[in-house]
């Protein structure tokens, strides 16, 4: 049911941990794996490593920035690392950064000599401008992977960023350099917040943000590489449940990974998600969930393809959530009031913009056709 091929590796399911410092050693990976981790992807390994910056790591709750650079582990200890990663069994990914062709090669040969059963190519770095830029040139992600292709007999996915004016050109410039895949999106640039007492911004830089509020970015962007370029897409941003897993699935994604979640609760997060999504295809008696890929995408269409039908919303016959109101204070077309403590909706006024069927606490607003 949760069995999952994704770039010729056998998971048992489609739930990978993203590349952290959730990830930053072997011991680290063999607790993901142990959690239930179809596959993890290692912390960014690098050929120079720096020193950690105190603090690193800002969350509001919501998204988190983080302005954590690479693995503190040199290319030589990895070996050790990559050793105590598998021996509990497991796939494991190794993601490797670099600014050359030259340097990715040598990174993503010897990760492959220390046991790696594919390479991840990060592109991209919120942190780093020069980084930034790069994975927004197709021409110089197509130098950059088919270098890595020519020189590993492994699997090699491509992380790409969503700071490019035009995802799926960069998505294509690695499949003709013989990317086995690609996986998306990495962290956005930011910064997370300013205490206005203080001027100081929330940490020192600008940083990578992830968690919930980038969700629908990363969907965007696996649906338009699965809508343009035909290769397997592994969907990152925002998953903190099954359903969100769900989602990138339905929109084109043969598997997914799971970062923030994994920070902020553990590697039992995975356990969680890995659950729910079996205990859901058991219900819906889904035999495999494979199935499932790019449901989603049938339904989506351009703006010129959408028709222009007669939908104006309806109060149906739910009570109201007590002292609410939020639906009259947000409708912008004055299309909704309150007589005798119920709700009416003006058809005359209503344009089916939908917003109230969106923000009803009470799921009492519907839309007709």
């Amino acid at each position: 049911m949760m069995k999952t091929e994704f770039l010729g590796l056998r998971m048992e399911n489609p739930i990978m941990a993203a590349a952290g410092p959730w990830s930053r050693d072997g011991e680290s990976i063999r607790r993901l794996i142990k959690a239930g981790a179809g596959a993890v992807v290692t912390e960014s390994v690098v050929s120079d490593t720096l020193l950690d910056v105190r603090p690193r790591i800002a969350y509001d709750g919501m998204g988190a920035q983080n302005i954590r650079l690479y693995s503190d582990i040199q290319i030589e200890g990895w070996e050790r690392e990559m050793e105590i990663a598998k021996s509990g069994g497991g796939v494991v990914i190794a993601s490797i950064s670099a600014h050359t062709p030259s340097e990715l090669a040598y990174l993503a040969t010897k990760m492959e000599k220390f046991g790696a059963d594919a390479i991840e190519i990060s592109v991209s770095n919120p942190m780093w401008e020069s980084l930034e830029v790069m994975a927004s040139h197709p021409e110089t992600v197509f130098e950059m992977t088919k270098e890595v292709v020519s020189n590993v007999k492994l699997p090699v996915i491509v992380k790409l960023s969503q700071n490019t004016t035009n995802i799926s050109a960069v998505a294509k410039a690695a499949k003709n350099a013989g990317a086995s895949g690609v996986s998306a999106i990495n962290t956005i640039r930011c910064i997370l917040s300013v205490d206005i007492e203080t001027g100081k911004p929330s940490l020192a830089t600008y940083g990578g943000y992830s968690g919930g509020p980038i969700r629908p970015l990363g969907l965007a962007s696996v649906a338009t590489i699965a809508q343009t370029v035909d290769i397997p897409i592994c969907g990152i941003g925002g998953i903190t449940d099954y359903r969100n897993a769900l989602e990138y699935i339905m929109l084109g994604a043969s598997a997914v990974q799971v970062g923030t979640a994994v920070m902020i609760n553990g590697p039992e997060a995975l356990t969680k998600i890995i659950t729910g999504l079996n205990q859901w295809l058991e219900e819906k008696k889904i035999g495999n969930i494979s199935r499932i890929k790019g449901k989603a995408l049938r339904n989506l269409k351009s703006f010129d393809e959408i028709k222009i039908e007669p939908a104006t919303s309806t109060a149906i016959s739910v009570p109201c959530t007590a002292d609410c109101g939020i639906c009259i204070h947000a409708c912008m077309y004055h299309a909704i009031s309150k007589k005798d403590d119920q709700i009416c909706v003006d058809q005359e006024l209503c344009t089916g913009c939908g917003l109230c069927t969106c923000i009803c606490p009470a799921k009492k607003l519907k839309l007709d056709w």
